[in-house]
């Protein structure tokens, strides 16, 4: 009987590592007949597994979705990965997820080897969580946008912009994208006729959703796309400035949310950012310690150097004041 129910978990793990198995590749992994693992499959689908079979000669086994979520098997770095995942969930972000995720890592924790524990103990202890302070989104707002996402069905939601005001909007949706602690929505605005970026926590989705749309060709990297709009698009003030450093080097010292650096060659990199202050634009690019040159926006040139003036005059020149 042990070594049947070890067969069975060995199967199980087999058919949740890949797509679809032959009966003759899960045989020769087992060791044992197809004949055996014909009632092998039957024993997983009484134990509510739904396990689905294809007859004929690209046939095979394949482990579906069923109508209750039955044990999964997961392997050291899988559960390493999934218990740190919902620690993250339990720091916050998304509304009414923190308890859920803290109820599911207790159960997960419980069962840990001690060697797993200890590593996901050890990681949260050196990890720093920076939701605090972040705007929270309703999962039953993400579910919906997902959803829409997923079936290419347009999304009709009420939007809170910059000035407070609330306006009805239509687009079809394309990403859902977490960036600087904040949920993005990346779609294609129908009014508007062009790619949009919406914050998440200012929507208010309204059901039901609207008609099947087509899928464009979207931008080539989503993520770049949304941060290239929220760095500098939100912002009075964008700036795009050649530095004439490494990429790698300027990239050390920013963040997601606050400007995207793009590589020219081994010795300059081009930065775009944004601030509502042309005085604070002009001190954090004067930070990176490097020699630059401005493209936009061409009223920063003339501010530099009034800044530039501002601070030799606070800065001591080592002569006695009393002598003049």
């Amino acid at each position: 009987m042990l070594e049947t129910s070890a067969r069975l978990l060995r199967l199980l793990s087999l058919l949740q590592a890949r797509r679809e198995w032959s009966g003759a590749q899960l045989a020769e992994r087992l060791e044992v007949t197809t004949r055996t693992v014909r009632r092998d499959v039957d024993r997983l689908r009484g134990l509510g597994y739904p396990v689905h079979a294809t007859s004929g000669t690209a046939g095979g086994y394949r482990l579906g979705a069923g109508a209750e979520l039955p044990p999964l098997l997961l392997d050291d770095e899988e559960a390493v990965a999934v218990a740190l995942c919902l620690r993250t969930g339990a720091s916050g972000g998304v509304a009414g997820m923190a308890e859920t995720a803290t109820r599911a890592l207790a159960k997960l924790e419980q069962v840990l080897p001690s060697r797993l524990r200890h590593r996901v103990q050890a990681t949260e202890a050196i990890a720093v969580s920076q939701q605090e302070g972040a705007p929270t989104v309703a999962q039953a707002v993400l579910t919906a946008i997902g959803a829409a996402c997923r079936d290419h069905e347009r999304l009709r939601f009420g939007y809170t912009g910059h000035d407070g005001r609330v306006g009805r909007r239509e687009v079809e949706p394309y990403r859902l994208v977490h960036l600087a602690r904040r949920w993005y929505l990346l779609a294609w605005d129908t009014e508007r006729d062009d790619w949009r970026t919406f914050r998440v926590d200012r929507m208010a989705p309204r059901v039901p959703t609207g008609l099947r749309f087509t899928p464009r060709e979207p931008p080539r990297d989503a993520a770049a796309y949304v941060a290239r709009g929220v760095t500098s698009g939100v912002y009075r003030h964008q700036a795009v400035v050649t530095l004439y450093a490494p990429a790698e080097r300027i990239a050390e010292y920013t963040t997601q949310g606050t400007a995207t650096v793009e590589a020219v060659d081994d010795t300059r990199c081009v930065l775009r950012t944004g601030f509502a202050s042309l005085d604070a634009l002009a001190v954090y690019i004067a930070l990176f310690g490097v020699e630059f040159e401005i493209h936009e926006p061409p009223e920063l040139a003339p501010r530099l150097r009034e800044v530039a003036e501002r601070l030799l005059r606070a800065a001591p020149d080592g002569r006695d004041a009393s002598a003049t």
